[in-house]
């Protein structure tokens, strides 16, 4: 479960992280005083490289950059929230983060003295800037570990350094998180600052932090419209302004099929994600969704990746929904992967048709929604 930048901060600030105060600005929310920064609130990375983020020194800039941030959609998403807070004097910026491996699983202390949105640059051309320390998962870093990477970071402040790197394994490891990442973790006049946060809960890990979750899936729903499953796993929607229904059952396949669309000249009516390890019930729930929502839609597009996903579980939830709901709008499917075959044979059995490759499905799903197929 990912969380909005605000979450975030809300519990590293708990934890005793310092982060600076802050404002949550909804469409219909009165707006703060300038200067204020406001910061576009999404689930997707790179925002500051893409605008949204903007600096306001007076009313004006505020009430324009306001209403053009909440008219951007970043990555699919539909900016509907803002945190706003006072510009602050950064005089370095640091990078840390605690996560795992993806090769080996171990759990790593990440840190670096550059930091900011060119961190990932700096990890490929000076990966002797970036440090990695594995941990023991049982026992946590020793003490000599946090104060490594404290004068790793910035010498001249190893005992604050030192304090925060603490708190933020602290809060890692007690909330359940598969990452904690800091960028940037700024030197300002005030003293060393969060001032952004990403952070991913271990949805297998609901049972052991109920309350938590709970409280985060409730604010999830009612600000942005996220809609959870009791197992952990999520369905994502974002109404978009486009012609064309769509549902995937991962975030990478939507953002290409998002792509493909636009190189067609069209775009997504909406931004449906189900998420791993899915059902049929959630398939048929996505399709009543988005057609629910886009009731003049004249297809849906439906991209299917199997790894954990069965194929022939989601042909089974799209037949039954054909079948019972009968609807007006074209259902073109691209499915691959587990259980790929079994698939394809429920939805020949239907009647309905199955794409092999995704450029064809986007092309005849963009022709229907013109009447031309």
């Amino acid at each position: 479960m990912k969380l909005y930048e605000f979450e975030g901060k809300r519990l590293l600030k708990e934890f005793g992280v310092p982060v600076l105060s802050g404002q949550l600005v909804l469409r219909d929310s009165a707006l703060p005083e300038a200067p204020v920064v406001l910061k576009a609130q999404t689930l997707s990375g790179g925002r500051g490289k893409v605008g949204l983020v903007q600096i306001c020194r007076d009313a004006d800039a505020l009430s324009a950059q306001a209403a053009k941030l909440f008219d951007a959609v970043h990555k699919g998403e539909r900016i509907t929230a803002l945190w706003a807070e006072k510009p602050v004097n950064v005089r370095k910026e640091y990078y840390c983060s605690v996560t795992y491996d993806g090769e080996t699983g171990v759990p790593l202390l990440v840190a670096s003295g550059s930091g900011g949105v060119e961190v990932e640059r700096t990890a490929t051309e000076r990966p002797d800037a970036i440090l990695k320390m594995p941990f023991d998962i049982f026992y946590g870093p020793a003490d000599y570990q946090f104060r490594q990477i404290a004068a790793f970071i910035d010498a001249n402040r190893v005992k604050e350094l030192t304090a925060i790197l603490r708190n933020v394994y602290r809060m890692w490891r007690e909330s359940g998180a598969t990452l904690v990442e800091i960028n940037p973790l700024a030197l300002t006049d005030e003293g060393v600052i969060a001032l952004d946060a990403k952070f991913e809960l271990d949805d297998a890990s609901e049972k052991c932090h109920k309350e938590l979750f709970a409280g985060l899936k409730d604010e999830q729903h009612k600000l942005f419209g996220r809609v959870f499953r009791e197992s952990g796993d999520t369905m994502t929607y974002v109404q978009l302004d486009g012609s064309v229904g769509l549902i995937s059952d991962g975030a990478g396949t939507g953002m290409l099929a998002l792509d493909l669309m636009n190189d067609e000249g069209a775009a997504a009516a909406d931004f449906c994600e189900m998420g791993a390890l899915t059902s049929a019930d959630v398939m048929y729930d996505a399709l009543d969704k988005v057609l629910t929502k886009n009731p003049d839609v004249k297809s849906v597009l439906v991209v299917l990746i199997g790894g954990f996903n069965r194929m022939d579980e989601m042909a089974e939830g799209i037949v039954r929904y054909h079948d019972e709901k009968h609807p007006k709008a074209r259902l073109i499917v691209r499915l691959c992967g587990t259980m790929e075959d079994e698939g394809k044979k429920i939805m020949a059995d239907a009647g309905l048709d199955v794409y092999n490759d995704l450029p064809s499905a986007v092309s005849d799903a963009v022709k229907a929604s013109r009447g031309e197929a």
